[in-house]
């Protein structure tokens, strides 16, 4: 049993929800312009732990025959049939319910929201079937997240909501289309849509870099959308050292896979430095809600 957990939880990549999380909880912050009950903290944990757990299930069990073929994933578990696609389905349903049942705890907009979300996490592992844009739809689908985080504090769309939304967006395709050069090769053979196999290798390298400058200017104008100062312009400047050491690490000519675990790294303590640079100013009293509430 504690076997077949550690093939779950290997499988749906647990360590990943750390993607999510730190922008979740930067929405929440922001919106409040302080800090959120903790009793709001811990459904918005719940309900990005949910939809993140349900996407990647559905994209386990959807793949599962893709997966197979590709050398890169054939050791995954449901594709080697080392686990039951049972056990995703069961995810995918636990994971929305998890969901559900969170958001109806926050409040109606999020409850009404919610369909939106689920039909992302199931049309994502089709969307790579169809279009290059696959990298930006699941930007969107992850950036629900902090939009959704922003909605549970505030009860209503706002512009810097859309500002972080939108950031996130370009973040999670950036490092997506990164981790797309790896399979290049195969999604030529089979068909698959991402931005390096309909417009080349360099594209894949270039075009994240362009993205993530876009983070570091969205996430500015978000600064200014909010009446930030201080420590929050301190992340805002760790996106754009990202930037630098990203555009390093791709002129370093070192293999894709390399490359892909060192910005998958630096991607992940990205998030985390922001939400404490956010925090540092919220404990400050340096970022204040510039938005009415309702």
């Amino acid at each position: 049993m504690i076997a077949k957990l550690r093939l779950f939880l290997d499988e749906i990549k647990i360590e990943h929800t750390l993607f999510a999380l730190p922008f979740a909880y930067v929405g929440a912050l922001l919106a409040r312009g302080g800090f959120p009950s903790w009793s709001a903290l811990a459904w918005i944990t719940i309900a990005v732990a949910g939809a993140r757990t349900a996407a990647m299930a559905a994209n386990r069990l959807i793949d599962a025959r893709m997966d197979a073929k590709n050398p890169r994933t054939a050791g995954r578990a449901v594709a080697s049939g080392k686990l039951e696609p049972s056990v995703m389905v069961w995810a995918i349903l636990l994971g929305l319910i998890a969901l559900v049942v969170a958001a109806f705890e926050l409040n109606p907009l999020c409850l009404a929201l919610v369909p939106i979300a689920a039909a992302g996490v199931v049309i994502y592992p089709y969307v790579k079937r169809v279009g290059w844009a696959v990298h930006f739809f699941l930007g969107a689908v992850d950036a629900l997240a902090p939009l959704g985080a922003w909605i549970a504090i505030s009860g209503r769309f706002e512009t810097g909501a859309w500002l972080l939304f939108a950031a996130v967006t370009l973040w999670v395709a950036g490092f997506d289309i990164l981790y797309a050069l790896m399979d290049r090769d195969f999604d030529l053979r089979e068909r698959i849509a991402s931005i390096p196999a309909r417009f080349g290798e360099g594209s894949g390298r270039v075009v994240p870099q362009l993205l993530h400058l876009g983070v570091a200017a969205l996430l500015a104008l978000l600064g200014v959308a909010v009446g930030a100062t201080g420590w929050y312009w301190a992340g805002v400047g760790a996106a754009l050292l990202l930037c630098i050491f990203e555009w390093s690490l791709i002129r370093s000519g070192r293999d894709v896979f390399s490359l892909n675990a060192a910005v998958f790294n630096a991607n992940m303590l990205f998030s985390v430095i922001f939400l404490c640079t956010t925090l540092a100013s919220i404990a400050a009293g340096e970022t204040s809600h510039a938005f009415s509430y309702p």
